[in-house]
Parts: structure tokens; C-alpha cells; sequence
């Protein structure tokens, strides 16, 4: 238990660490470049989608020695594109459903309800991100492999199939 305390925590740095670069783009692009919500939350996300990987499997997630490093990845990627669709689901819903019709693009309520969709999106997809992670992507503590288990089997056919 105090493993999985201490990989959250790390696991909350990093992400803290990746919203921060977010929302530093989104607020950017959204109020200064008056950038439509969910194209500048796209872009944004991507960004610190790059740091959080590279940070993540250094520091949060430890690599199954059962599974190809092209799988980790497209694990990672998939993962995360599902949490870009979350993401701009909610962006969308606050911008475009919530939003007082007329709201001009980069106006102090529109950057509001933007931020307030963030701080929302950015909830749901670090939970999303953190189970699914830790479902198929970290090596078991212990060392004991279930053979069993759909990650042990994706991860010993993307190896066989890496071959």
C-alpha cells in the first residue's frame, strides 16, 4: 500500500507538473491569441502529452520486461487520445453548451467557463489516465507476473509479434 501511496503521489507531480504546461498553452492561445476553446485544449494537450509520457516512464511507471516498448507506447497513445476526446468533450460542454449564447471568443467569460471546463476535464482523464497506466503499463511490485492477467498476454504478443 505504501508503494501505491508513494507511485500516486509521483504520478500527481508529474500530471501537476503537465497541467501547469496545459493550462499555461491553453490560457496562451485561448486569451491571447483568441484561439477557439477546444482547437487551443487540443493543441495544449498534445504538448504536455509528450512531457507526461517521458516523465511518466521515468519516473512514475516501471517498464514490464513482458511487453515491446512499441506496445507501451501505443498503450500510452491510445490512452491518452481517449483522454483527448475527453477532454474536448468537456471543453465543448462548457464553452459551447454552457455558455451564454454570444459569448465573444478570448472575453474574460468565455476564458472562465474555458478554465472552469479544464479544471473538470483535467480530473476525469487523470484518473482515467492513472488506471488504465497502471492496469497495462507498470510492472508488478513484487515480481510475480500473472500469467493470466491481459497485460502479461498483450504484452507477450507484442513480442512475439516485435520479432
Amino acid at each position: 500500500m505504501k508503494n501505491l501511496i508513494a507511485q500516486i503521489a509521483k504520478f500527481g507531480v508529474v500530471g501537476v507538473l503537465a497541467a501547469v504546461m496545459d493550462f499555461g498553452i491553453l490560457n496562451i492561445l485561448v486569451a491571447a491569441f483568441h484561439m477557439n476553446a477546444t482547437v487551443a485544449g487540443t493543441i495544449s494537450f498534445a504538448i504536455s502529452l509528450v512531457f507526461n509520457y517521458l516523465a511518466s516512464m521515468k519516473y512514475v511507471f516501471v517498464h514490464r520486461e513482458d511487453m515491446a516498448r512499441w506496445m507501451e507506447m501505443l498503450i500510452f497513445i491510445l490512452s491518452a487520445v481517449i483522454g483527448l476526446l475527453i477532454n474536448i468533450l468537456i471543453l465543448w460542454l462548457a464553452t459551447d453548451v454552457l455558455l451564454p449564447a454570444g459569448t465573444a471568443l478570448g472575453s474574460s467569460l468565455y476564458v472562465i467557463y474555458t478554465n472552469g471546463g479544464k479544471i473538470v476535464a483535467t480530473v476525469v482523464v487523470a484518473v482515467w489516465n492513472f488506471v488504465i497506466r497502471k492496469w497495462l503499463l507498470d510492472a508488478p511490485k513484487d515480481g510475480q507476473i500473472d500469467e493470466n492477467s491481459f497485460s502479461h498476454k498483450l504484452g507477450q504478443w507484442s513480442l512475439t509479434v516485435g520479432q
